[in-house]
């Protein structure tokens, strides 16, 4: 698809496919739409790109995304000190927010250990984390990492980094999804929910 039109619209449509998730395709299509949008839409999306690059920035105690030093979670004295939700971006922050049942403090490390894409342990907030571990009140970490290959990497490391410091470390269970079929479930899936399963009371 690439170098089929010439000059700015050309330079558009590489620039969209070089954003995640967006294949040769759709950038053609957003770029063609914006195109034809009116001056006032496209002048609306410059900004917003430009203002998100200049006010967003990342909370200097947790990785969450904030315009602030530190972010709305953070500031908040309502929040549990005592217990600390690893996550991998700020999306999963929300996520987790959205269940309403987590009262603790978050760390967004930024990504997952992930070898075949360049990014080790030295890549991650986890220095970071550590700090926060030596001079705080925190008594559980929970690994909230996502559940693939490079989440269970992570979350193996992180697990072997803090168990010496006698703090409760926690997996976040997951298992099969509500309203599934077992058959449909990967054995990976299966695996977890047999580990995380618990007593039924009578």
């Amino acid at each position: 698809m690439s170098g089929m039109y010439e000059g700015a619209i050309q330079d558009l449509i590489d620039a969209l496919g070089r954003l995640p998730g967006i294949g040769p395709k759709s950038a053609q299509r957003i770029a063609f739409h914006i195109l034809q949008s009116d001056a006032e839409i496209a002048g609306a999306l410059v900004d917003a790109i430009r203002t998100v690059k200049e006010r967003v920035k990342f909370c200097t105690e947790c990785g969450n995304v904030s315009e602030e030093m530190q972010c709305r979670i953070c500031r908040d004295p309502r929040r549990e000190n005592t217990s600390i939700c690893v996550v991998e971006e700020s999306k999963d922050v929300i996520a987790i927010e959205r269940t309403r049942e987590f009262r603790g403090k978050y760390h967004v490390l930024g990504g997952a250990i992930s070898p075949i894409d360049g990014i080790g342990p030295e890549q991650l907030r986890i220095r970071e984390l550590m700090t926060r571990l030596a001079d705080s009140s925190v008594t559980e970490i929970i690994l909230a990492t996502d559940p693939n290959l490079e989440g269970e990497a992570t979350a193996t490391y992180l697990a072997r980094l803090i168990k010496p410091l006698g703090l409760k470390v926690s997996r976040l269970a997951s298992g099969l999804p509500v309203g599934g079929d077992l058959e449909y479930a990967d054995e990976v899936t299966l695996g977890r929910a047999f580990e995380g399963r618990r007593t039924v009371n009578e």
